[in-house]
């Protein structure tokens, strides 16, 4: 009996080539990113850096006698001490209430969140001044029982409160969604109260995620220019903040103790880099070993 013939093989589907496959446009797209972040990241930290200690060591550390310095500093800290509990409790509350109900106005409660993101610093603190200052909605009443918030510390947290409000939220909500509500579910049926299924069941879920919005909320707060400089005064040594004794530092001319107390913001941000980058390992490590992202 005669053999029957193999079937010709099966011809494979021309390569699809995608951007960038050639070697000059790869090598057009590396070294123009490359370039990008030289001239716009790597650049100016080296410059920071090298202006702040171009009088030597003895002159940077003298630009953090000044009395002026010292308490910008003490006030930055102070700030963000207070803020950053404060949109870590509001960012878990709003991530809870958006993932795990629905409710009416929920869509506008997400809206809402992210509004800080939509609104340039500047105006959010003229916004506060027409609430809060002496001609605002709220002012005569203030004057009146002599409150003073505008020019003053308080403008200087609420306007920072206002600036980060979505960054714990916006870490929190998507992760929340994924993960759904059925541990949260299951621990009710055990009899589980809600703060207990809170700290045992939710936040251990999001814990990488937590700490990540609360490293970028402590990075922006330390670091706001625009609505704290609208609200605070830019009074030395009463309401100015680093940024803005930064600015008051270029402006007389002392280069190099700008640059000095800049490499304290410069130095926040890199941490808040690295750290991003070590949560995020810690994170898909633990996806890799349990399967499930937040856990």
């Amino acid at each position: 009996m005669a053999r029957e013939p193999l079937p010709p093989p099966k011809a494979h589907p021309p390569r699809r080539i995608r951007v960038g496959d050639g070697p000059l446009a790869r090598t057009l797209l590396i070294g123009g990113v490359l370039l990008v972040t030289l001239l716009v990241l790597v650049a100016p930290l080296v410059a920071i850096f090298t202006e702040a200690f171009r009088q030597g060591a003895a002159a940077y550390a003298a630009a953090f006698a000044a009395p002026d310095t010292r308490y910008a500093i003490g006030l930055t800290v102070f700030t963000a001490l207070i803020v950053v509990p404060i949109n870590i409790a509001f960012g878990i509350a709003a991530a809870w209430c958006i993932a795990k109900f629905r409710f009416p106005g929920r869509n506008l409660l997400v809206a809402l969140v992210e509004l800080p993101f939509s609104i340039s610093p500047i105006i959010a603190g003229v916004a506060y001044l027409f609430v809060y200052g002496a001609q605002g909605l709220l002012g005569p009443w203030l004057a009146e029982h002599d409150i003073k918030i505008m020019f003053a510390v308080p403008a200087i947290i609420l306007a920072s409160l206002f600036v980060t409000a979505p960054f714990v939220a916006r870490e929190l909500i998507p992760l929340m969604i994924t993960q759904g509500s059925e541990e949260e579910e299951a621990a009710v049926t055990l009899g589980a109260g809600g703060w207990r299924i809170l700290r045992l069941v939710t936040l251990p879920n999001v814990r990488f995620a937590l700490l990540y919005g609360a490293a970028l909320c402590n990075a922006r707060v330390m670091g706001e220019f625009g609505a704290v400089s609208v609200v605070s005064g830019n009074i030395r040594g009463q309401t100015n903040t680093l940024p803005l004794q930064i600015e008051l530092l270029y402006q007389d001319n002392n280069a190099v103790a700008a640059f000095a107390v800049a490499t304290i913001l410069t130095g926040v941000a890199l941490v808040t880099l690295i750290a991003k980058a070590i949560i995020e390992r810690l994170d898909a490590a633990r996806v890799k070993t349990q399967g499930r992202p937040g856990h």
